[in-house]
């Protein structure tokens, strides 16, 4: 009967888990919507509220609404005038004492994990963490910049993340000598599978005869 049991749990657990997530991100839009709404119906005149009240009680509105307005700013801001708006906007922002802090923050680092452009989350590699011997998959984020690439050569080092397991948006940031590093040619997507499942989901086997062995570090004779 256990071994029963846990068949079907494999089965489902699955299942259920993507149906919390789809039904946690519908709920997130319609939440976002519904504020929205709520916004709009202390501004509409009365004869307008019952038909906004109705509109936030539909299922799922709110996420295909606020979707396409993802889209559409996506859209108005590609051109020369939406970039114009755009920068406007961040001008402004930049003049509110706390918001500013929060914003730009926030900003750089979107820009820097979603950019078609940078390199963060673009490749897999191995490093030793959090001691010799001891092996963990990190995601390369760039080479140290600023007032660090003074001390830290960016041609010789690194800036790697390393997730936790299994909830990788918690880890920590390293800055490693790229002759540390062991690259890796599973996908970003795969190293995250095989992170959050604590090794139980292993992706394929990728056969390199010119593939470079592990790196071997000089014992520290004091400890």
């Amino acid at each position: 009967m256990k071994k029963y049991f846990i068949t079907g749990l494999l089965v489902w657990l699955p299942v259920a888990i993507t149906i919390w997530v789809l039904l946690w991100v519908v709920g997130l839009f319609d939440g976002v919507f519904a504020a929205l709404v709520s916004a709009l119906q202390t501004v509409a005149p009365a004869s307008a509220y019952d038909a906004l009240h109705r509109l936030k009680q539909v299922p799922g509105l709110g996420l295909v609404l606020v979707a396409a307005g993802m889209f559409m700013t996506g859209v108005f801001v590609a051109n020369i005038f939406g970039q114009w708006w755009l920068k406007q906007w961040e001008r402004a922002l930049s003049k509110i004492p706390i918001v500013k802090s929060i914003y730009s923050s926030v900003k750089q680092v979107s820009d820097t994990l979603f950019s078609s452009s940078g390199n963060a989350f673009r490749e897999a590699v191995l490093i030793q963490y959090p001691r010799q011997g001891s092996w963990t998959i990190a995601f390369v984020t760039g080479a140290p910049g600023g007032e660090v690439a003074q001390h830290l050569d960016p041609r010789d080092f690194l800036s790697v993340y390393v997730p936790t397991t299994p909830n990788p948006t918690s880890g920590f940031f390293l800055m490693l000598p790229r002759a540390e590093v062991v690259d890796l040619k599973m996908s970003v997507d795969e190293a995250l599978k095989y992170t959050i499942s604590m090794g139980v989901v292993a992706p394929p086997a990728i056969l390199d005869s010119q593939a470079q062995p592990l790196v071997e570090l000089p014992r520290n004779p004091q400890g």
